[in-house]
């Protein structure tokens, strides 16, 4: 199978797009150029465009893919001729996106993703909207199939796989024909204070530190009243802060605009975006973490998002690193959803010992020291800094930043997961399965053996999570009970599928 026909004007037209201003700027400088014939530059322009044309000719024409059996089959290659083979097996993910040209032009692009890799496996970037959405069913029917005939195949006494096959094929194309059923629909409400809490609001502290500096240079414009340039800087700082805002905003609103969650057999599938649309699947069965996200303006109304992450969409820009679940809900929404995709005890978390505390008031007392030194190295060697001596008063709030990152620093462990959460402008809850785990260390700087504290980092095919700042015996007893119960899950698991 080749791609879509209007692949080459696609192409064409977006080179043309990312490519055209410098072409314009270019000519324009060329015929500035007294001993430069115009008429030189537009016949080298024009065979540029035939050759750009003849490229996108003949690499659409070597480019094909097949549906061979238990393997994807890719062709490509104008200069150099390489052929791919995926089986199907090692697929984790199938997303399907449209830009607006695509949509336009009923195209759309699949991407495939694989188990362990930090890159999309496959792109076909134009076939038909119809064609995208046949291949991601088949691609999931064949998954499906193929690990059914495996179950079949270790359950059954001297029954070959060849055998079951058919059966298998029936069994599965009925699954696919169940009845979806929606368990999230973000809706128009949802959206739009979704966007409106989805600012930064540490950009804040960027805009109104730069202030004192950005004074200076309004003088000239605004006058000598010192008065005034403090007026029309500051007016200017929260003049960017709404537009931050704004933008942020408006980037949340394109992103998950009708955005619904539909759960399907053992698969979880979504479709989000306004200008480029995308579709894609979430696989339960790899599932490797839950993650359950709440900015400071997110937990200050009790709402967070729920993202699934998958041992294929490590390092993936596709879905944004990670799956979105749910873009924002309640908060309790939010964990009942996680419960319902991976059953997990509501856990009381375990904070760092308190001279922990002392470290991060330590870390931030410094922190405010070196912006003061700036600002004072400014001031002396440049510029003038109206009150250069402003950050000390950051001082105070040293201590404060050093109790809302201890206290939301916490982990949990469970019979069957283990829960770890930190940060504050972003603060992250992370659930690992213990039969994902793949390691447990125990890391610690040279600053953090000072005070006999230590950081535990859980591994899983999808990413680690890191209890920091611990007490160096507890993290290693920590790190100790999550290998411990992470080889009991899998023993577990393996004698189940043998008794099966």
């Amino acid at each position: 199978m080749r791609l879509h026909p209007l692949t080459v004007v696609y192409r064409i037209g977006r080179r043309a797009v990312n490519l055209g201003w410098g072409v314009v700027v270019g000519f324009a400088g060329a015929a500035s150029i007294p001993f430069v014939d115009r008429r030189l530059i537009v016949v080298a322009l024009a065979l540029a465009l035939l050759v750009l044309v003849g490229y996108e000719v003949a690499r659409y024409r070597r480019f094909t893919y097949a549906l061979a059996g238990t393997t994807l089959e890719l062709r490509s290659g104008v200069l150099s001729r390489r052929e791919r083979e995926i089986p199907i097996e090692r697929v984790q993910n199938v997303d399907v996106s449209r830009t607006i040209g695509q949509r336009v032009l009923g195209l759309a692009t699949v991407r495939v993703e694989t188990a362990g890799g930090g890159d999309t496996e496959a792109v076909l970037e134009c076939v038909s909207a119809a064609a995208a959405e046949d291949l991601q069913t088949e691609l999931r029917r064949l998954k499906r199939a193929a690990a059914d005939a495996d179950e079949v195949t270790e359950g059954s006494d001297g029954v070959r796989a060849g055998g079951t096959a058919g059966s298998t094929g029936d069994v599965v194309g009925g699954a696919m024909d169940d009845a979806s059923e929606v368990i999230f629909d973000l809706g128009h409400r949802r959206l739009l204070l979704a966007s409106a809490l989805s600012f930064d609001v540490r950009l804040l502290s960027v805009v109104f530190v730069a202030q004192p500096v950005v004074q200076p240079l309004l003088a000239p414009l605004v006058g000598d009243l010192a008065g005034v340039t403090t007026v029309v800087a500051l007016l200017v700082a929260l003049l960017t802060a709404v537009g931050l805002w704004l933008a942020s905003a408006a980037r949340t609103f394109a992103r998950y605009y009708a955005f619904r969650l539909v759960r399907a057999g053992d698969d979880l599938r979504y479709e989000r975006g306004l200008g480029r649309r995308y579709t894609g699947t979430i696989p339960l069965e790899k599932l490797q973490t839950l993650a359950v996200e709440e900015t400071a303006l997110e937990r200050a109304f009790g709402y967070a998002s729920l993202s699934v992450v998958t041992a294929g969409s490590v390092g993936s820009n596709t879905t944004g690193g990670s799956a979105a679940a749910v873009p924002l809900a309640t908060r309790a929404d939010v964990f009942s959803l996680a419960r319902d995709l991976e059953p997990f005890a509501d856990v009381a978390m375990e904070r760092p010992p308190t001279r922990a505390r002392e470290r991060y008031a330590i870390r931030y007392a410094l922190g405010v020291g070196g912006l003061l030194a700036l600002t004072a190295a400014v001031d002396a060697l440049f510029t003038p800094v109206p009150y250069a001596w402003a950050p000390a008063l950051l001082l105070v709030l040293a201590p404060v930043a050093a109790h809302l990152q201890w206290r939301n620093v916490g982990v949990a462990l469970t019979d069957d997961h283990a829960v770890v959460r930190r940060g504050f402008w972003t603060r992250r809850t992370r659930v690992l399965p213990h039969d994902r785990v793949q390691t447990a260390a125990v890391s610690a700087t040279l600053f953090q053996r000072r005070r006999d504290l230590a950081s535990v980092a859980i591994d899983t095919a999808g990413g680690d999570a890191v209890a920091p700042d611990y007490d160096a015996a507890r993290a290693r007893e920590i790190r100790d009970r999550v290998v411990e119960r992470a080889w009991a899950a899998v023993g577990a698991r393996r004698d189940a599928d043998d008794s099966h």
